[in-house]
């Protein structure tokens, strides 16, 4: 007891170590939920848009900043908030990150003003980024290296699933009450989390370092001029100054991010970790896939509203079999990754998810649902070999003590990776539609003609007001909308299939080697530089 008392961090991290079976069950239980309440926040409102526009007369500038806040202070806060909880306690980042996230979900469920429901969707950002980075790394500090695979594949399965979830949520809400009623569930759900987690053991870095703030600032900096530059280019286009401006910032902060790690005694992020084969390969391929996905997503949802004619509820069913391979293959992943190797895995994970988004473009404005799911399910098998393997991988490479940071390198790497792909098929997708469509609106007003070129839900719109016109108009509309989607989902596929060769190359295989050109290549680099 003395030593409990004198030694608290230490006492903790033997507790959570020493756990009995079931107590690591129920804290991966607990943690699982915790990432699921983030994952889903993340997705929920999209379904809600239209309603919360029309209760609240938002524009849609404010519209996309109600989805977009949460995301950006997610996204720039979550490596601070994963040294922090390394430091002084993961338990303890989790609970402040739930409470934060719950009062910030009450606050809209009772207020209806556009600015009240940005500000306070970026502040449950930041509960979230408290949130998440601590789930995972209480989840490693709790099982040996021998079962942490599975309890990682099973966190990263339901992490994956999120996004469907929160759909399915969210729509199921509003077929019985108002927008309110989503914050009023984050709300309950959170406040249900907090006190499950008060019930499961707590860890931090037995040896705490002073948290190096300077590091924090420029990171968090960086990747909150990088995201929003990405988010703004589908509206503005790639060679906006505000886009270019704030991309090039966010990777100047980086590089500088990267000098200031290196000169640190006791650095944010060793950045000398992305030089270890594996841990590079988890990073680049959970950007690679997030991207492939979130973009697959942002496309396909729109094709199963706008062309199928699905309500929100009815497209998040319709996307359910992505779930099935994926946690599937994640819980598994224990079983095959050492079997067949990090590279072997990652290489035919991301092929596949090329191979899906390929067999995609077979669709067209008259295919049956069933044309649409089956290459979902081959790129649902890819996502579940890149899911658990990548984020384990991050995990075991990263030194015990900076569980929380890593996790935050895993999260941050889904978040840009996510936003990138956002961007990319938005912006594709809006640039080939205009593109396609105006030489087929001869003859149409030009007011018709400017509305239906903004989007296929403007052209849908202005049909449904033309009589015996909107027909054509509509017919039109949505071959330049299939058009435009083959085109950006093209784009996607050789994207990931060109990663898939790069990091396949770059990887280590089964015997944690790279490959011997790879290995020559970085010997003679080396000795070049010793030489010098």
């Amino acid at each position: 007891m003395v030593d409990a008392m004198t030694h608290p961090t230490q006492a903790g991290d033997f507790a959570l170590a020493g756990l009995s079976r079931r107590a690591r069950l129920w804290l991966l239980t607990v943690t699982c939920f915790g990432v699921l309440v983030v994952i889903s926040s993340m997705v929920a409102l999209n379904t809600a848009l239209p309603d919360i526009a029309t209760a609240t007369s938002a524009t849609q500038s404010q519209l996309t900043w109600i989805v977009d806040s949460y995301t950006l202070a997610l996204a720039c806060l979550l490596l601070p908030a994963g040294a922090l909880g390394d430091r002084f306690g993961r338990r303890g980042a989790m609970l402040v990150g739930l409470a934060i996230f719950g009062a910030a979900s009450f606050v809209p469920a009772v207020l209806s003003n556009p600015t009240i429901v940005i500000v306070s969707r970026g502040v449950a950002g930041a509960g979230a980024a408290l949130i998440m980075p601590a789930t995972l790394s209480l989840i490693t500090a709790a099982y040996s290296k021998e079962e942490r695979n599975k309890a990682v594949g099973i966190w990263a399965g339901v992490a994956g699933s999120g996004a469907v979830i929160g759909m399915l949520g969210s729509g199921g809400l509003l077929n019985f009450w108002s927008w309110h009623a989503i914050f009023w569930a984050f709300t309950g759900a959170s406040l249900t989390i907090f006190i499950l987690t008060l019930t499961v053991a707590s860890s931090r870095d037995p040896d705490a370092k002073p948290l190096d703030w300077r590091g924090a600032a420029v990171i968090g900096g960086a990747v909150a001029t990088l995201v929003f530059g990405i988010l703004q280019a589908p509206e503005r286009g790639w060679t906006h100054p505000l886009v270019v401006t704030n991309i090039g910032v966010g990777v100047l902060l980086g590089l500088a991010f990267g000098f200031v790690e290196v000169r640190q005694r006791y650095p944010l992020l060793d950045v000398r970790l992305f030089a270890v084969p594996a841990f590079a390969t988890g990073a680049a391929t959970i950007t690679v896939f997030f991207l492939s996905m979130f973009g697959f997503l942002f496309l396909v949802m729109q094709y199963m509203q706008m062309i199928l004619g699905y309500s929100p509820n009815k497209t998040a069913l319709a996307l359910t079999p992505i779930m099935g391979p994926m946690l599937l293959l994640s819980v598994l992943s224990f079983w095959y990754l050492p079997r067949l190797g990090l590279r072997a895995v990652i290489f035919s994970g991301l092929l596949l998810i090329a191979a899906g988004v390929i067999c995609l473009l077979g669709v067209t404005s008259g295919s049956p649902y069933w044309r649409a799911a089956w290459p979902m399910l081959v790129m649902s098998f890819g996502i579940g070999l890149c899911t658990a393997p990548t984020t384990s991988v991050i995990m075991t490479t990263a030194p015990d003590d900076k569980q929380g940071v890593a996790s935050a390198v895993n999260d941050a790497s889904r978040e840009i990776g996510a936003a990138l792909g956002i961007a990319l098929a938005g912006s594709m997708l809006a640039g080939q539609y205009s593109k396609t469509l105006i030489p087929n609106l001869i003859g149409f007003p030009k007011p018709v003609r400017d509305a239906a070129s903004s989007s296929l839900g403007e052209a849908l719109e202005v049909a449904r007001r033309l009589g015996p016109a909107g027909a054509r108009l509509a017919e039109v509309s949505k071959t330049a909308f299939i058009d435009a989607m083959h085109s950006s989902l093209l784009v996607l596929a050789v994207l990931v299939a060109v990663s898939a060769v790069l990091i396949g190359l770059w990887a280590p295989g089964r015997d944690d080697q790279q490959l011997r050109p790879v290995r020559y290549l970085l010997a003679r680099r080396r000795r070049g530089q010793d030489q010098d």
